[in-house]
């Protein structure tokens, strides 16, 4: 059993996140990246799984920039077993087609039984990369789950829904992604540290992988970017024997009665 871990580096969310005015990109240097906490989950899911099953190999990806490395490392240090970076200057900037392309073709090459992932990241929130690759790969997508299970070449798992929880199922090789449902990720332990540094570490770009940035094939386009407005100040409703009035009006204006 092998499985492919999609992990990423993000700004830290305890930290103010900027946009860049000039190129409408996320100003990564405004304050510290980390590892993804979903894709944390992910690589917990992966790695307890293995733990369970001799012969399972762990391997995380990521396509980002040179930084990026730090996060791979710490998930070989939680306990994968090999990571492989796509790291290329076509991809500053890119787009969700054009990364979940290198990612595609980096998945090709590794032939994995199990594609896992976030259900959505913390900067971009797209939180459509999962089906973009299963589309790519011809494989099936199950997404959004609280709760997974490997068994006899099945993946199954539950997800909310609005009306309660729905159980799925989809034959391997498959895609899934997970929510913050999953459980908590370990810590890397020192010895865990010390191994990463010699564990399997490849690079890709994407020239070796197939993929032509500037390829005419549909890619999203900003054509605007700009800094949050501040928060204006509320309606404030004074009771001075008319406050009922003044609310009523208030949602009247606001077509809410």
């Amino acid at each position: 059993m092998k499985i492919v871990v999609l992990v990423k580096e993000v700004p830290d969310t305890y930290g103010d996140r900027k946009l860049d005015l000039e190129t409408g990109l996320a100003n990564r240097d405004a304050n510290d990246r980390v590892l993804d906490e979903v894709g944390e989950r992910a690589t917990e899911v992966a790695i307890s799984y293995a733990e369970s099953t001799p012969g399972t190999e762990v391997v995380v990806l990521t396509a980002g920039p040179v930084s990026a490395v730090n996060s791979l490392r710490k998930a070989l240090a939680m306990g994968a077993d090999r990571a492989v970076h796509v790291v290329d200057a076509g991809l500053a900037g890119a787009d969700l087609t054009l990364t979940s392309e290198a990612l595609a073709k980096a998945i090709q090459t590794l032939s994995p039984d199990l594609v896992i992932t976030g259900n959505v990241s913390t900067d971009g929130s797209g939180g459509v990369m999962p089906a973009l690759i299963a589309e790519r790969l011809g494989l099936p997508a199950v997404t959004a789950l609280d709760s997974v299970e490997l068994a006899d070449g099945v993946v199954r798992g539950d997800r909310a829904t609005d009306g309660g929880r729905m159980k799925v199922e989809a034959p391997l090789p498959a895609v899934i992604s997970i929510t913050e449902q999953l459980p908590d990720p370990r810590f890397a332990s020192l010895k865990g540290i010390m191994a990463a540094k010699k564990k399997p570490f490849d690079t890709l770009t994407l020239s070796s992988l197939g993929v032509d940035p500037d390829a005419l094939t549909p890619r999203s386009i900003m054509i605007a970017v700009a800094e949050r407005p501040p928060r204006g100040a509320g309606v404030k409703v004074v009771d001075d024997g008319t406050a009922a009035q003044q609310l009523a009006d208030f949602l009247a204006q606001k077509g809410l009665v």
